[in-house]
């Protein structure tokens, strides 16, 4: 895996937990970013998956057994000790769809349409035409079917979001097509730090637009200008960490052991935290509580991506041994 690509996964999940601590921090303003980590998941998601060498069935088959694992066994274990209940939704909603993840959702939706963009090469060549064409819709929803009274346009559970996601993921996509570019062609320091200051300043403004139209309702007829702020800066991040690729890759080795650990279990930190936060967050104070509730995650994480690989294994050594006794028996 290109190290960039492992640093912003481990990066969007940082962010997304972080949004998540309301009430763990002295204010709340610091539980933020969870919509930038969401862009940045689906956007490392379409670069990665950017070659669809099998068919539908086999390559839609694979992201079913990545996703929905994890996301069964959490929710199943939650279901038991009371933290969800069937009296909020139905035995399919919790397990099947949506399930409790506004990201599983939205992700097993848009893998099909972006499969089909990626199989056939005269679509896979017109990458930025999708994106186009997506933007227009988005704005023609937005302009005359979209309730603009008040601010929910990042509200991640709307399927109005869907719009801003399967753009991060052909923005992605077009990130590792244009690979040669972005990540290896060489370039002089300070051009990195414009490229960094430029970056800060989109988030800053990102931020500060979110803050506005939240809070004046006058304004929240033009919300979709923070979308496009968003947008903006994803595509800063994109390029600014494709070219400290090697940068991230002399990283001391135990930094980079650590980033790789935690980036290969991401969607295990996902399905873990909301009910740990919920339970943990009234019995300490801060700084105790966010240390004893991100410990918490990390470790009930692992534990669940342990018994995925332990499941996996085993089902698999299973499969295999009734192959060897069915070629014996010939």
């Amino acid at each position: 895996m290109i190290f960039f690509i492992t640093f912003l996964r481990f990066l969007a999940a940082c962010l997304i937990t972080n949004s998540h601590y309301t009430g763990i921090y002295p204010t709340d303003i610091i539980a933020n970013g969870g919509l930038l980590g969401d862009v940045i998941f689906f956007a490392v998601s379409g670069y990665c998956l950017y070659k669809a060498r099998d068919n539908f069935f086999k390559w839609y088959g694979k992201r079913i057994v990545r996703v929905y694992p994890p996301v069964i066994i959490m929710t199943a274990i939650y279901l038991l000790l009371g933290a969800y209940t069937y009296e909020e939704h139905s035995f399919f909603w919790w397990l099947i769809y949506p399930t409790y993840y506004h990201f599983v959702a939205s992700i097993i939706l848009l893998y099909i349409p972006f499969y089909v963009i990626m199989k056939i090469d005269a679509l896979k060549k017109r990458i930025p035409w999708f994106m186009l064409a997506v933007g227009v819709g988005y704005l023609l929803v937005y302009t005359f079917a979209y309730d603009k009274s008040y601010y929910h346009i990042d509200t991640v559970r709307e399927p109005m979001i869907r719009f801003l996601f399967f753009e991060s993921m052909l923005l992605g996509a077009w990130f590792r097509q244009k690979d040669d570019f972005f990540r290896l062609i060489k370039r002089g320091g300070g051009y990195y730090a414009l490229e960094i200051i430029g970056t800060i300043l989109l988030f800053a403004l990102y931020f500060a637009s979110k803050l506005l139209f939240s809070r004046k309702e006058a304004w929240a007829e033009l919300q979709i200008v923070n979308q496009l702020i968003l947008f903006g800066l994803l595509f800063a991040v994109f390029v600014l960490f494709s070219h400290l690729d090697g940068a991230l890759e002399r990283m001391p080795k135990w930094i980079k052991a650590i980033v790789s650990y935690m980036s290969k279990i991401t969607l295990e930190i996902y399905v873990v935290q909301y009910a740990l936060i919920t339970y943990i967050r009234p019995l300490f104070g801060f700084p105790l509580n966010w240390i004893v509730l991100t410990a918490s995650i990390i470790v009930s994480a692992s534990i669940l991506h342990y018994l995925i690989e332990l499941c996996t294994y085993l089902i698999n050594r299973t499969i295999s041994a009734v192959k060897n006794r069915r070629m014996k028996a010939k």
